[in-house]
């Protein structure tokens, strides 16, 4: 392995390991010298390939972004535009934040409530990744109702409000209460949303 590529390996073993960290115990919580004894690399080491901590908060944000668009938004793209794809997102999402084994902690709903009170770059980059998210929602909303699958009067920004709310539900009671049971309720609980959203002449 040549020089260049080790470092890129070594790169991407500190940012895997932040992200396991991160999602554990929250994105404010990564420290490099935590993460030095973690991966065996001297903080020194650790600080020559990621910079500061607000550079390696920055890098697992984008790791995670990254990872989400190929678990969540890639294969719902390749669902029909409108409510199949609508359906989709919520499905992978679920499935994604709900995952004890992968300790896939949604960063961004942690970090909302992470940083609900304070000030700072890493709390708007949390903000504008949760916006992100909650912007392809309601454009999917969008299509569904421009589709027809949705009735036209349907409020986009109280349905983008009330599937969030869901979800943020399904990750309190997964990994606060350990309720398995959890994604199964949200999920039938999203059922019973859409089908008071669906379009009239939406056929069964």
């Amino acid at each position: 392995m040549n020089t260049s590529a080790k470092s890129e390996a070594t790169y991407a073993l500190i940012v895997d390991a932040a992200m396991e960290m991160a999602a554990g115990e929250g994105i404010g919580k990564l420290s490099l010298g935590e993460l030095a004894k973690r991966t065996g690399i001297s903080k020194s080491g650790v600080f020559s390939r990621v910079g500061s901590l607000e550079s390696l908060q920055s890098a697992v944000l984008d790791e995670y972004d990254r990872r989400f668009g190929e678990e969540v938004f890639v294969p719902a793209l390749q669902q029909p535009a409108g409510l199949p794809r609508l359906q989709a997102q919520v499905s992978l999402w679920l499935k994604k934040v709900t995952d004890e084994s992968t300790r896939n902690s949604c960063l961004y709903t942690a970090g909302a409530f992470e940083f609900d009170d304070l000030e700072g770059p890493l709390r708007d980059r949390v903000e504008q990744g949760v916006a992100r998210w909650r912007a392809s929602l309601r454009k999917t909303v969008l299509q569904a109702m421009e589709a027809g699958h949705l009735r036209p009067d349907t409020d986009p920004e109280q349905l983008v409000f009330e599937i969030y709310s869901l979800i943020i539900g399904a990750m309190h009671d997964v990994r606060f209460l350990r309720d398995g049971t959890a994604p199964k309720r949200m999920q039938r609980a999203f059922n019973r949303l859409i089908s008071t959203y669906k379009s009239f002449n939406e056929i069964e």
